[in-house]
């Protein structure tokens, strides 16, 4: 069974270019556009990791990301994001997650840090 991979991001273009690039890879990928929905479908479908932009319509990725990590279980998060100040990238990696990418990153780079975070999550 394929792994699940959430993709949350507000653009439309970038939420279907990931989309498919990760199909294409071989994952099974769900999608949320929001805080809330990224909240939801997190909790419904439990995926083997998320990629979560930080500036949301309704909050920020950071909070999101926070709350996950209070909660069980949670997978790996990747922060993938047009936010690319030291200061950003501080507070991503201090509220917990996996890496901080900064948007556009190459389609290799962001499929081998996933490939590294499902192979630590499985450790």
């Amino acid at each position: 069974m394929a792994q699940k991979i959430l993709v949350v991001d507000d653009e439309p273009d970038t939420l279907n270019l990931l989309g498919m690039t990760l199909a294409r890879a071989g994952y099974t990928v769900l999608k949320a556009a929001t805080a809330k929905a990224c909240l939801d479908v997190a909790r419904k479908e439990r995926p083997d990791l998320i990629i979560l932009d930080v500036m949301l319509p309704d909050g920020s990725g950071v909070e999101v990301l926070k709350t996950l990590r209070a909660e069980p279980a949670t997978p790996p998060v990747i922060l993938f994001t047009a936010k690319g100040r030291a200061e950003d990238m501080s507070d991503g990696m201090e509220a917990g997650a996996y890496k901080y990418l900064v948007k556009p990153a190459s389609r290799e780079k962001l499929l081998e840090t996933i490939k590294a975070a499902l192979g630590e999550a499985k450790k």
